[in-house]
């Protein structure tokens, strides 16, 4: 089947960005003066969590040296809830891919799943957080505020998701997710911050170009609204493509790095997993990979419409079903249609359509990164004029290797 020349298009986002991060975590350490708050030689668990946050190795680094320049002993603890199969090892492995080990952070790392009940809260869940959290005189979690894939609320993912979900482990994510995330939260995170000696948060956005946009370091009493006030600027710097209708969706990649949902559901439309208003409404998606950083989760994949079996094989599928049966949404874990490589699954996608020719096809590498992609001549069409973006008119095909992988564009 032939296929439609491509063009790359490129949309110009708020591309302003934090340059010196280290910098600024210690700036903000200055600013909020946290030693009338500790003694020294006190332990301080440091929650990190298994997305793909910009500059992560830096933000937990600095803040550990921060930390310690407070005559501090931190340790740094998962903080992902059912993520790395809700297995020490499985999280422990996952922090690593993300460059936070324990040689480079310079401090131990505790990873043990057992947990401890910190009672309920009205007509909501039992709330659960880690013994090795539970042991320390201080907590710290550091944390990417944008908009959950799951719910909308004032407050969504953030710092104070990540204590009442996150710190919990397994018991504590599962248990969360079996009511309405955006009802029980801040009440969780509420009754949490109350119990437990938590000394600061570190909230960062980022710029739709990849960068550190804003870090604020916070006391737990204004965890929630930071998180509030920091998720107006997410969703005002969230990427999204210029468009709400297309025939095809070419994806090179999904992941948990990416988003929690594989893809995010704010790009590719939240119908394909909850129902409601097709928009945008993409008729179409092919997804060809998984992201190693996935270690095999590929939660979310059903909002996929066709997959090539190279992804399918790289689909660890209990690791899959537990994160997609912890968050109570086992349609998370629902199957794709599965072809044999990436240039059926193409052909499968554009054969929908009554002329192939006409067809309105979108290529992007996955839903973070949209600042480039290519479009066939039909989206071009549309998109001419439209100001914030640049079409370069070099005529661009899709090229296979020897085992009809698609390459990118620049081999």
């Amino acid at each position: 089947m032939p296929f439609q020349d491509f063009f790359k298009v490129e949309q110009k986002f708020d591309s302003r960005c934090i340059q010196d991060v280290p910098e600024a975590v210690r700036r903000e350490f200055d600013r909020l003066d946290l030693s009338g708050r500790i003694a020294p030689g006190q332990t301080v668990a440091v929650g990190v969590g298994s997305r793909g946050v910009h500059n992560l190795t830096e933000l937990v680094r600095t803040s550990v040296e921060c930390l310690k320049a407070l005559s501090l002993e931190p340790f740094i603890t998962p903080a992902m809830g059912s993520h790395g199969g809700a297995t020490a090892e499985g999280q422990i492995d996952i922090l690593a891919h993300l460059g936070i080990t324990e040689s480079a952070m310079g401090v131990p790392i505790k990873a043990s799943m057992d947990v401890v009940s910190l009672g309920r809260i009205d007509a909501g869940p039992e709330l659960f957080i880690a013994k090795d959290v539970l042991a320390a005189d201080h907590i710290m979690v550091i944390n990417r505020i944008k908009p959950h894939t799951l719910f909308t609320s004032k407050v969504e993912s953030g710092l104070c998701k990540m204590v009442g979900i996150g710190l919990g482990r397994q018991a504590g994510a599962s248990n969360l997710h079996q009511y309405d995330l955006a009802k029980v939260i801040v009440p969780a995170a509420r009754l949490i911050l109350e119990k437990l000696p938590f000394l600061c948060g570190l909230a960062v956005t980022e710029s739709a170009m990849g960068g550190t946009y804003n870090i604020r370091l916070t006391t737990a009493d204004q965890f929630v609204q930071t998180d509030s006030d920091l998720l107006e600027e997410a969703y005002r710097l969230l990427p999204r493509l210029p468009m709400d209708e297309l025939d095809l969706l070419i994806v090179d990649r999904m992941g948990k790095e990416v988003s929690g949902a594989g893809m995010d559901p704010n790009v590719i439309g939240s119908w394909r997993r909850d129902g409601g208003e097709r928009k945008p409404d993409y008729k179409t998606i092919v997804v060809l990979d998984l992201t190693d950083a996935s270690h095999g989760n590929a939660t979310g994949m059903g909002a996929a419409d066709i997959i090539p079996k190279r992804m399918q094989d790289k689909i660890d599928f209990q690791a899959t079903y537990k994160n997609a049966l912890t968050a109570k949404c086992p349609r998370a874990g629902r199957m794709p249609m599965i072809a044999d490589d990436d240039k059926t699954a193409i052909e499968a996608a554009v054969s929908l359509n009554p002329d192939s020719r006409s067809a309105r096809i979108v290529r992007i590498l996955d839903t973070c990164n949209l600042d480039t992609f290519w479009a066939t001549q039909p989206v071009i069409e549309a998109l001419s004029g439209k100001a914030g973006i640049s079409i370069d008119h070099q005529v661009l095909k899709l090229a296979f290797d020897d085992r009809n992988r698609l390459l990118p564009f620049d081999k």
